[in-house]
């Protein structure tokens, strides 16, 4: 296990596979990767948690993908190893400042809802796919006009041959009038914004504020890092709230001794920036538990 933890400390920094003349070129000392603490897992044989620390200035500054490039990029190909995963990150408050995390947060969305002292509401327009952007927009209003805080478009809702985005966009704002006009309350749904460009998500972004929509949403995981924080940035600059779908996050999170842990998804999150999440629920179709998913949440509201 000692020379496990070693080589993915090394992989992960300055090492590789052989010596080379560049290493007399620079302090390799003050840039390497440590693995200084390994510990058996309780009850398991064979696998160990190995502790690694990282030299701050291995970081590019309010970067995610540099962050996960760096820690996680290379090293779970490895031979060596049968499986690896990340269990959590402890990242200082230094690197932390670098980034510039949720667009707005919890109190400025309850402040531009005018919605306080109790949770808010919402639900998934379903059937997901195959509506016409007319009937999906009628769905919207009449979930709204019922009471609804909030609906949403679901994860792979995106710009298909049945329901082009500017045309859902369109009814969706339509249909969050008419039901703030009926009910005197504000309402919102969220519209989301994840494309095949980043270029493409920002016209959508753009249009969203256009139409004077409070929210729009993205797929932070399938989108990607970088999509995901130049989204958090525009809308922090133009006043949108950000929800983010978790689309893909069991593919990397959902395997007890491979991949990584969703604590260490989320803290990323909150680097790149949203304003809520899917942290999991305690009950209905998916997995999760009622503890660990309490967790994710104070984790996520965390200071």
């Amino acid at each position: 296990p000692e020379e496990a933890g070693a080589a993915v400390a090394a992989e992960s920094s300055t090492g590789t596979w052989t010596t080379v003349w560049t290493d007399g070129l620079t302090s390799l000392d003050r840039y390497k990767g440590r693995c200084y603490h390994i510990e058996p897992v309780a009850g398991e044989e064979n696998q160990y948690i190995a502790y690694v620390a990282y030299p701050l200035d291995l970081f590019e500054e309010g970067s995610v993908t540099n962050m996960f490039t760096s820690i996680v990029g290379n090293v779970f190909g490895f031979k060596a190893l049968r499986a690896l995963r990340l269990e959590d990150l402890r990242i200082p408050p230094a690197y932390i400042k670098t980034f510039q995390g949720p667009p707005h947060g919890i109190q400025v969305e309850r402040d531009k809802l005018n919605k306080y002292g109790r949770p808010l509401l919402g639900c998934t327009i379903k059937p997901k796919l195959g509506l016409s952007a007319k009937n999906y927009g009628r769905a919207v209003y009449e979930c709204l006009r019922g009471g609804l805080d909030f609906t949403k478009d679901d994860e792979n809702v995106n710009s298909q041959p049945f329901m082009r985005w500017r045309d859902r966009f369109l009814f969706c704002a339509e249909a969050i009038y008419k039901a703030q006009a009926e009910t005197g309350e504000i309402k919102g749904h969220y519209l989301n914004a994840t494309a095949g460009t980043c270029e493409e998500m920002i016209k959508r972004a753009v249009f969203a504020r256009e139409l004077g929509v409070p929210i729009v949403m993205h797929d932070y995981l399938t989108g990607g890092f970088t999509a995901n924080t130049s989204l958090a940035h525009y809308c922090r600059d133009n006043g949108l709230l950000l929800h983010i779908h978790r689309a893909m996050h069991a593919v990397i999170d959902r395997q007890k001794n491979h991949g990584m842990h969703f604590r260490v998804l989320a803290k990323a999150l909150r680097l790149s920036g949203g304003d809520h999440i899917h942290a999991g629920t305690v009950v209905g179709k998916l997995e999760g538990e009622r503890e660990i998913t309490l967790g994710f949440v104070d984790l996520l509201r965390d200071d």
